[in-house]
């Protein structure tokens, strides 16, 4: 009995080894050998999360990029409107300005047309020229004597009546 404690304490005091068994069986139970793939290909499912997140906000800010250019050609043409319009408007209180100025020069003139008319009339009655007959015309001579009488008789009407000349 004695023999059989030691024994027992002595297989009880040496650790037990695991009988040696081909490794191939353990082989087939592992995962097939693969490339490594660099850390960043690995962090892909956890940039996938944030990369869906930042796809949206780069297209949400692509999308307001665009339609504040949009919306910033749409100020610029409507800018561009207003100032054609305002430009139009000037022009045509200008136009209008200028009518009412010609307008009232000329009943301006037609007035003073009057007057010269008038003036005129007068100082013509006042001229005498003799009655021309056509038996007298054959004269030639006689005829530019009183041609000559008549553009005199006007040159001094015309300076009595205050007409200039536009040469």
């Amino acid at each position: 009995m004695a023999e059989e404690t030691k024994t027992a304490t002595a297989k009880e005091a040496a650790p037990k080894r695991k009988p040696v068994t081909k490794r191939k069986p353990a082989a087939a139970k592992r995962k097939p050998i693969t490339k490594r793939k660099p850390a960043a290909a690995r962090r892909k499912p956890a940039t996938k999360r944030t990369g869906k997140k930042s796809a949206s906000e780069f297209a949400a800010r692509a999308q307001e990029t665009g339609r504040n250019a949009f919306l910033a050609g749409l100020g610029f043409y409507g800018k561009a409107f207003d100032q054609a319009q305002d430009q139009f408007n000037n022009m045509q209180d200008q136009l209008e300005d200028r009518r009412k100025k010609a307008d009232k020069m000329y009943k301006e003139l037609v007035k003073r047309g009057k007057k010269v008319e008038k003036n005129a009339k007068g100082r013509f009655d006042d001229i005498e020229l003799p009655k021309i007959e056509l038996s007298s015309l054959t004269d030639r001579k006689k005829l530019e004597k009183q041609l000559d009488h008549a553009k005199t008789r006007f040159k001094e009407l015309k300076e009595t009546v205050g007409f200039k000349t536009a040469a």
